[in-house]
Formats: structure tokens, sequence, C-alpha cells
């Protein structure tokens, strides 16, 4: 966006906004979901998790392939797994069982 010849401030504010959307679904997700059966919670995280992974395969990952090159994917599957244990890591389980 700053390329685009956007001011800082904008750029700030624009994620700013986009943060406090972000915080507020997802509080309003929890909440209502809290009633609903595991099925259809791991049903709407299953298509939570493909809108993300789409996103990253149109938007991220080209961009991230221009300026890593060979790197890109692995930097890609070392944040997943990240991703993974920390998930992990808060659930208080191991990562391997």
């Amino acid at each position: 966006m700053r390329k685009a010849g956007r001011s800082a401030r904008y750029v700030f504010g624009l994620w700013t906004g986009i943060t406090l959307v972000c915080a507020a679904s997802a509080l309003t997700g929890y909440a209502a979901l809290q009633r609903f059966s595991p099925d259809v919670v791991a049903g709407t995280t299953a298509v939570a998790a493909g809108a993300i992974l789409a996103m990253l395969a149109d938007t991220t990952i080209p961009v991230a392939f221009e300026e890593a090159h060979d790197f890109a994917g692995l930097i890609t599957v070392a944040s997943f797994l990240a991703a993974f244990v920390l998930s992990k890591l808060a659930s208080n389980r191991s990562p391997w069982s």
C-alpha cells in the first residue's frame, strides 16, 4: 500500500480496523458456536482453514516467491509447522500425541 502511494496513517488505520473487525468476529463466532456440536465446529473450522489457504495461494505465496524465490516453500512449511506446534501447546497437549 505504501508503494501505491498510501500514507502510513492510512495503512495503519486500515490494518487497525481489520484487526478490530477480526477480533469482534472471533468473539461473536466463539459465543455463537458454543452451543453447537463438535462436528459443526470442526466443519466451520475446516471451511475457515480452506479460506485462509485459498487467500495464501492467491495472494501471499506469489509475492513471497518473488522475494524469497527457492525459500518460499520452505518458509511456508516452517510456518505451518510452527502454527501446529503452538496450537498443540496452547491446548496443553504434546504436539506429538
